[in-house]
């Protein structure tokens, strides 16, 4: 029997039918197991058997229809619970996951000997292209962004085009659940880029129907026609950057638009966008008192959807605004004062009917972000255009470990090097097993979900949560104090400990490298996002960051290729 590869990546049962794209023939047995098919089309013997060396495909319902570079899958269970034939390179090309000794990669099913997959996934990842311009540069904005005379768009649209197929095939991606558009100023591109990159990421990988494309925009440059423009080209949810609703703290921001400009770029969204709309604010401006911040929640709550990002302003140095406040010139906001303010946030927006899933986040009825979830649960991305970063494993070259990436920052550069040599890598990492670890836990510990026994042990098979932060230590100690929880789910902080995770982390991460440190071995390189992420800031959170918990735990990362995280400094 045959399957029709549809346009989510399924098989649709249609009998005799073939594999469309780049896959080539497959065959499903009676009880719905893959028995073979890859992207050549190798021919495959009744049973799984491939019958060719280096034949390795997987189907969209994960199931590992086998073949390693050199030894072949014999339909029979191997003695250890992760099946491994030792190989040097697992085919790389078609995305197979790692397969070293010390690498779960697929067990066998008893009844059948058909493989199945382990830990180890085909590998799928979250696209953050760059747009790195911008009209004007705002006062608290420290981000990689350009003001320029003028943009030679098609260009640039050129080099985002060639960067994503580079890097996506070097990741050997068999599918992108999620695409985010930042910057700079996205919705300064216009709608024809916008569909070239998402064209460009269908054509070298598979892009699911449905999948969430989200385009962060600016109300000075977010007209009802632009942002048809863009539904038009794939784009199906906005992330507009409000900042604030009031006229006198924007122009302290050096923000381009109006509060009427905000109001209607958020209306003409929710029109277009119903339930995909999330608006971010600032909140700890220098002289920024508490009844104004609850004026502008419930401002706010008159406008938006049902997603919101909140960040505590951080006064970075370099910019305007920062230089001010060390002049003398701003007041420098009191720390009491900044806490009472992500508390009655969280009183506000929780009588709303909002969820805090993350630090900075609020969503209600279900609108959370899929997009910024895969990094806080530590799942690949790649990061195209200037200074975008990037966290996957490069199987195109031959690689089985996670690398942290950086592209060059000014574009002029970067396109030079895209020209010449398909992308504009600048600095590579490759991120060590406890490095992993400790993104995983930083990151995590940032949503009310935590980090789950389940995805601990997708990183860390040998060396158990608890047998981590179950026994006498800092955890433990947590615990008792009512800031931290550990249980069947896993690890994460109470509502009050989510408050003040900032001060948690530093005993937790010194928890970890004691204990995985000497008794960690391994962690699944198609996890996490590295000791370089845990370190800065991070996917909704960089920017602002979000409360006085997302201060400096999260990726260095995550805030430049663009989550609404990384919005505390704008669109």
């Amino acid at each position: 029997m045959g399957g029709t590869l549809g346009k989510r990546g399924v098989h649709t049962g249609d009998p005799g039918g073939a594999h469309k794209g780049d896959l080539g023939s497959c065959t499903w047995e009676a009880g719905g197991a893959h028995l073979g098919g890859t992207p050549r089309g190798l021919g495959v013997a009744p049973g799984g058997l491939h019958t060719l060396r280096g034949g390795c495909s997987w189907d969209p319902r994960d199931a590992h229809t086998g073949g390693l570079q050199v030894g072949l899958h014999v339909g029979v269970p191997l003695p250890h619970a992760w099946g491994c034939w030792g190989v040097s390179a697992p085919c790389i090309q078609q995305g197979h996951p790692q397969c070293a000794c010390h690498e779960p990669v697929c067990n066998w099913e008893a009844a059948g000997g058909v493989p199945r997959v382990g830990p180890g996934r085909p590998p799928t990842l979250t696209l953050c292209p760059q747009w790195p311009y911008c009209r004007k540069h705002c006062s608290y904005c420290s981000f990689n962004k350009y003001v320029v005379p003028a943009v030679d768009e098609a260009a640039v649209r050129a080099c985002l085009v060639r960067e994503a197929r580079t890097l996506l095939r070097l990741g050997g991606v068999q599918s992108v659940t999620s695409v985010f558009f930042g910057g700079g100023t996205p919705s300064l591109a216009s709608p024809h880029t916008i569909a070239a990159v998402l064209e460009a990421a269908a054509e070298a990988a598979h892009l699911p129907a449905g999948a969430e494309v989200t385009l962060e925009a600016n109300p000075s440059s977010a007209s009802p026609t632009r942002l048809a423009g863009f539904r038009a080209a794939g784009v199906n949810r906005l992330s507009v950057g409000v900042q604030s609703l009031d006229a006198a703290e924007l122009r302290l921001l050096g923000r381009e638009h109006t509060v009427d400009e905000a109001r209607a770029a958020v209306e003409a969204a929710r029109g277009l966008f119903p339930g995909r709309t999330s608006i971010d604010l600032l909140f700890g401006l220098p002289g920024q008192s508490l009844e104004a911040w609850a004026r502008s929640l419930e401002a706010a709550l008159g406008l938006c959807d049902d997603h919101l990002a909140l960040y505590q302003l951080t006064l970075e140095r370099g910019t305007a605004l920062e230089a001010r406040v060390r002049r003398g010139a701003l007041p420098t906001p009191p720390q009491d004062l900044l806490a009472d303010m992500y508390h009655t946030a969280r009183a506000v927006l929780a009588a709303a009917g909002f969820r805090q899933y993350e630090v900075s986040n609020f969503a209600r009825k279900g609108a959370l972000s899929t997009h910024n979830l895969s990094y806080w649960r530590a799942e690949q991305y790649v990061g195209v255009g200037p200074g975008a970063h990037g966290r996957f494993v490069p199987w195109g070259e031959g690689s089985q470990q996670r690398e942290a990436r950086v592209q060059t920052p000014h574009p002029d550069a970067w396109m030079r090097e895209v020209q010449s040599r398909g992308h504009g890598t600048r600095r590579r990492v490759a991120l060590s097993p406890l490095e992993q670890l400790e993104e995983l836990l930083a990151l995590g510990l940032r949503t009310d979900e935590g980090v789950t026994q389940q995805r601990w042990g997708r990183f860390s098979p040998q060396l158990p949560l608890r047998a981590v932060f179950g026994g006498p230590g800092e955890a433990m100690a947590l615990q008792q104090q009512g800031w931290l929880l550990l249980d069947g789910r896993g690890l994460r902080c109470t509502p009050e400990g989510l408050a003040v995770l900032d001060s948690l982390l530093p005993a937790l991460l010194c928890q970890l490298q004691r204990t995985a440190g000497t008794g960690g071995r391994g962690t699944e390189d198609a996890g996490g996002q590295g000791q370089e992420a845990a370190g800065a800031q991070g996917p909704e959170a960089h920017g602002g960051q979000g409360m006085e918990a997302a201060g400096r735990q999260d990726t260095e990362a995550a805030g430049e290729q663009g989550t609404e995280a990384g919005r505390g400094h704008g669109p």
